[in-house]
């Protein structure tokens, strides 16, 4: 069975370890802050929910990424997540993931297709 995609925005506005794109999912069936990033050429997306405590992880809208620029940090808590798979790196996350977005970039536009599964 084919999944329905979403358009969430341009390829052209995101840039590598730059402001991300904040949108909204169904999570629960609930309304749900998601965003997306670019890192290293690849886009991701994420539930834009800590997992230590639902918080927004943006310290403003759209900045997810660290001083350095290489890891996703919680504004609130400072919990840092991998860019590349969401998981805990360190701080009060003690080793929770963020809930993956599976997401496509493609003919100079990115995609979202749905919540990808724990498993």
């Amino acid at each position: 069975m084919a999944r329905a995609e979403r358009l969430i925005c341009g390829s052209a506005a995101l840039r590598d370890a730059g402001p991300g794109v904040r949108f909204e999912v169904e999570y629960f069936g609930e309304a749900a802050p998601a965003f997306v990033v670019r890192w290293e050429g690849r886009v991701y997306g994420y539930l834009n929910r800590c997992a230590h405590m639902p918080m927004e992880l943006d310290w403003n809208p759209g900045d997810f990424f660290g001083i350095e620029a290489r890891d996703l940090v919680c504004s609130t808590h400072g919990a840092v997540y991998a860019v590349t798979d969401g998981r805990c790196l360190g701080g009060p996350c003690a080793g929770a993931p963020l809930v993956r977005l599976d997401v496509v970039e493609r003919d100079g536009a990115i995609y979202f297709l749905g919540i990808e599964d724990d498993g």
